[in-house]
């Protein structure tokens, strides 16, 4: 059903997507993912198609703080993410403030994301609200928090990576736009040559 972590790991090195699942009493969605360095024009068109359109980019909290993304709140606090029922830590949008128009395009925001990854980039070079969500991800990563925030640095720290990911959670091409389950994962997986993966497998591998 899945494939093993290292095939995975090797997968994403080479720029490519991966499919995670987290777990069915969970949100029992597939969420496609991406390193956020080298993510391309087409990769986030793909993103975007198959996806509700809603890309979030999961970071560290010492890129977040480094960049001034500040978690996001009702009433303007930024000390908690108790809002959110599955705890997801949501920043400020932002656009990256060079090479891109209006930030909505799939060029616009792969430049986006490409600027988050890069060590270059510092809180003036990015526009606020824009059209990508930075989210945070806890220091322990999956064995912390089995998100797919958390999963998403995950697999960039194991390949080598900046610890900047690119998600977007998968839907179906039907009337209702309903999210993918365990069995539409596999399926579009298996169309596009996409490896599938669990999130309490990657907590497996990383706790050996």
């Amino acid at each position: 059903m899945f494939t093993p972590i290292d095939q995975v790991i090797e997968h994403f090195k080479q720029n490519k997507f991966v499919i995670v699942m987290d777990d069915a009493s969970r949100e029992n969605e597939g969420d496609l993912i991406c390193a956020a360095e080298n993510v391309s024009t087409e990769q986030m068109a793909f993103l975007v198609r198959h996806s509700s359109g809603y890309v979030c980019a999961p970071m560290t909290n010492v890129i977040a703080d480094k960049l001034d993304l500040p978690l996001l709140r009702t009433g303007m606090k930024f000390e908690s993410n108790d809002d959110d029922r599955h705890g997801t830590a949501y920043t400020i949008t932002v656009d990256v403030a060079q090479d891109t128009t209006t930030g909505i395009s799939a060029h616009d925001r792969s430049t986006t994301c490409r600027a988050l990854a890069n060590p270059g980039s510092t809180p003036k070079s990015f526009l606020k609200p824009g059209h990508i969500c930075p989210l945070r991800a806890a220091d322990g990563g999956v064995l912390q928090r089995r998100g797919h925030t958390e999963a998403g640095v995950d697999l960039c720290k194991l390949s080598g990576l900046s610890p900047v990911a690119v998600i977007g959670e998968l839907v179906n091409d039907d009337d209702q736009g309903t999210m993918m389950r365990l069995n539409d994962c596999q399926e579009f997986g298996k169309k596009h040559g996409i490896p599938l993966i669990s999130i309490e497998e990657l907590a497996q591998y990383l706790k050996k």
